[in-house]
């Protein structure tokens, strides 16, 4: 059985927690809850929980500056939020999971398995953590790595496997090469911003390709490229001539 804590500022968030874990997690049984953060480091020490339900945005004490507070850490940590914008800083802090409100019942689930295979795998769990957070540090250094936010969770993706970006209004469609199809809530614009502009390139108003996915380019008044799946992408005549200059330089 895991020994769980749960802290939000909101009671109703406690008590739906609670409901959908016993409900649907038989595994855990919650030993404390409370709304107030500054309640909760002295019973973290005592009950010295397996899994800590973390609300981040909070009176008093927000979820990260409790964290810090903290003797006990030797639990994993799942941070259950309404914003989504603290996902990089949440794994930085060895976030085991990261699930947005209001929390779907499989998302919780596969959370808590999360939790079960660290306990029976301690040594693979720390290597989860410790791949994470490096590859976390990748994304803050460098950028090979970026983050996709969704309607209910945030995914983490290595650009060199992104072959090309589409429009969609308000939303962004993203195409690995595993054959797998992102739809982020980001539109192309925001989504250029992140992605690394020496591999990245807007070849038309409707597309981003990745430059080293490009198989081949046909001449024309824009013209078209060919990526490695085999995609036909248009060339917009603006973009042309900062297209030629990537695959001929």
């Amino acid at each position: 059985m895991l020994k769980a804590i749960i802290i939000d500022d909101e009671q109703l968030a406690i008590d739906t927690l609670k409901w959908e874990l016993e409900t649907n997690c038989k595994e855990v049984e919650v030993l404390f809850s409370t709304n107030k953060p500054t309640e909760a480091i002295q019973a973290i020490s005592k009950v010295r929980p397996d899994v800590l339900f973390l609300d981040i945005e909070m009176p008093e004490l927000d979820g990260f500056q409790l964290l810090n507070q903290l003797e006990f850490r030797n639990f994993d940590l799942i941070f259950t939020t309404a914003y989504d914008n603290y996902a990089i800083q949440a794994f930085k802090m060895n976030a085991i999971d990261y699930l947005l409100k209001p929390i779907e019942k499989e998302e919780l689930i596969k959370a808590v398995h999360k939790v079960v295979l660290n306990k029976q795998n301690k040594t693979l769990g720390e290597n989860l953590k410790s791949y994470i957070k490096h590859n976390l540090e990748i994304l803050d250094t460098n950028n090979a790595k970026i983050a996709l936010p969704m309607e209910k969770k945030i995914v983490l993706v290595d650009q060199k496997e992104i072959l090309y970006c589409e429009s969609d209004g308000s939303y962004t469609q993203v195409f690995m090469d595993s054959g797998i199809k992102h739809v982020i809530s980001k539109n192309l614009k925001q989504l250029s911003l992140q992605l690394d502009e020496k591999h990245f390139i807007r070849i038309h108003q409707s597309f981003i390709v990745n430059i080293n996915s490009i198989k081949e380019y046909y001449r024309g008044d824009g013209g078209e490229v060919i990526l490695l799946n085999g995609k036909n992408i248009p060339v917009s005549r603006s973009k042309k001539n900062e297209l030629l200059k990537h695959i001929l330089k």
